[in-house]
């Protein structure tokens, strides 16, 4: 491909569904000429026709001109052979995602497009350098992974295989942003970057659900309030459970097994049943006419219980945000920043911010609280309470985090609670991609802010909270749990030595 000509490479698009369709705007958009093939009998010349009309929305919105808009479906040009494209200088594939149909096609290609043509594959969960094996240059073979909808997300996971030249790879890079996109590198491993470091988002619910910790309502509300745009959920529903279980067995078996990924039971059930959620009807949530949506009781403002000898412990984020509300409360409280742990302290007993441990490991009137992500007063805000604790305590708990304005919603009395250990997964998983060089810390908090919408990045999460405050919490929850699933990532552990040796 000729780098310095970029834009007027011609490129094939093999694949004329939703994936396909929205590379061959982007790339027409671009400037490129753009060859589109199906093997379906006029699907290709039938998705022209399906872009013509999204070109038309774009200029009624005023998002294109209308010169623009002619000027991209004139270069967009349907074909009923690949060899008509043996002038491409990009070749993306994005068909069915299995192994033997798609290197199939791409030794075919060989014999067609010049020696130069980079080829690149959209899948999202196979092995490019398995793809890759079987072809004469296996070097020119490089995923360039979109996610949908193509036009809208900017994210593209630049994947090298263990043959793809690094050339080949820039190259590819560089396309990408030319197309408007923020591209990222990555190696080839199971989920690339955003399948793999989100299984975590989804797998701690399943896992709280499993243990009956609380329902799918409370743990949506909690981790949209820590803002996700949508709970685990609703978004396992939006996706469909066939596909997401689907996605977490072949992660899972792709890693040998590990119990990191293991897939749910809860979610099996599910997808066993036919309860897919919306496309099906009903999920975790129903979906069908005059279903009755799920409420959540709404924060409720009230006064600070007068409490004795309140003091705020501990020092950090949390710290100075309990602070501040306070000080708005106009409560009187001592401080004591020497506290191992975060919270208050009410009297004879205590209200911490969750390390991993359960209130009832804690003692006896405890109570843990999650970890308050957003700064928005009426958040919603997961706590626990020691089984040990008596009544009273419990209503004086809920009462302090309303006075503190939060939407305290109870839960079972699990370690991590629910943004706290889901956070602390995401950062453990991310924190494992980089040891094992799938990508940078940079690439992982682009990837998963712009391919899955985050509100922060893993390691944007971490600079916030602590390496030390997440390898203690990872810790308590393997105690807990007793298995693989929450050892700690040595990436973690050893950024934990350079914080101690910079302080």
């Amino acid at each position: 491909m000729n780098t310095q000509n970029l834009n007027q490479t011609p490129v094939l698009v093999v694949g004329a569904g939703i994936m396909g369709a929205g590379i061959v705007q982007i790339a027409a958009q671009a400037g490129h000429p753009v060859m589109l093939f199906d093997t379906r009998e006029n699907a290709a010349a039938q998705a022209r026709e399906q872009l013509a009309t999204t070109f038309d929305k774009l200029v009624d919105k005023g998002k294109l001109s209308a010169e623009a808009a002619s000027a991209a479906l004139q270069r967009i040009q349907p074909i009923n052979a690949l060899e008509q494209a043996a002038n491409a200088g990009l070749v993306v594939e994005a068909i069915l995602e299995n192994l033997e149909i798609k290197r199939g096609l791409f030794q075919q290609l060989e014999g067609i497009v010049s020696p130069e043509c980079i080829l690149a594959t959209n899948t999202s969960s196979i092995s490019v350098t398995a793809i890759a094996n079987g072809l004469q240059r296996p070097q020119r073979l490089v995923g360039m992974h979109f996610f949908n909808p193509v036009p809208l997300m900017k994210l593209v996971e630049v994947v090298s295989g263990l043959q793809t030249d690094k050339a080949v790879a820039e190259t590819t890079f560089a396309l990408s942003k030319s197309w408007g996109k923020t591209p990222v590198y990555a190696k080839s491993t199971p989920g690339f970057i955003v399948n793999r470091i989100a299984r975590p988002y989804y797998a701690e619910t399943l896992a709280l659900l499993q243990e009956q910790a609380a329902t799918p309502a409370v743990l949506d509300a909690c981790l949209r309030a820590a803002g996700f745009r949508m709970g685990p959920c609703e978004l396992m529903d939006l996706i469909g459970h066939d596909t997401n279980f689907s996605v977490t067995r072949s992660v899972y078996e792709a890693n040998f097994y590990d119990k990191r990924f293991v897939p749910s039971l809860v979610q099996k059930e599910l997808v066993d049943g036919g309860l897919l959620g919306r496309k099906s009807g009903h999920g975790f949530y129903d979906y069908r006419a005059g279903a009755v949506k799920p409420e959540l009781p709404s924060h409720n403002p009230v006064e600070l219980p007068e409490i004795p000898a309140m003091t705020l412990c501990g020092t950090g984020r949390v710290a100075e945000l309990l602070s501040e509300r306070l000080q708005h409360s106009g409560a009187a409280y001592r401080q004591e920043t020497a506290s191992p742990w975060v919270g208050l302290r009410l009297g004879n007993a205590e209200l911490r911010l969750s390390d991993g441990r359960t209130a009832s490991q804690l003692g006896k009137n405890i109570a843990v609280f999650d970890l308050p992500i957003s700064k928005q007063s009426g958040a919603t805000l997961a706590w626990a309470a020691s089984k040990h604790s008596d009544a009273a305590w419990q209503t004086q708990v809920a009462q302090c985090l309303q006075a503190l304005g939060f939407n305290p919603l109870q839960i079972a009395d699990t370690p991590g609670l629910v943004v706290a250990r889901t956070i602390a997964m995401l950062i453990n998983e991310a924190a494992d991609a980089v040891q094992q060089g799938v990508c940078t810390p940079e690439g992982a908090d682009a990837a998963m802010k712009l391919g899955v919408n985050y509100p922060a990045g893993p390691f944007e999460w971490l600079a916030e909270w602590d390496s030390n405050a997440v390898i203690n919490l990872l810790e308590a929850l393997d105690e807990h749990y007793r298995g693989e699933r929450y050892r700690v990532s040595p990436y973690l552990r050893a950024s934990r030595v350079v914080q101690e040796e910079a302080a």
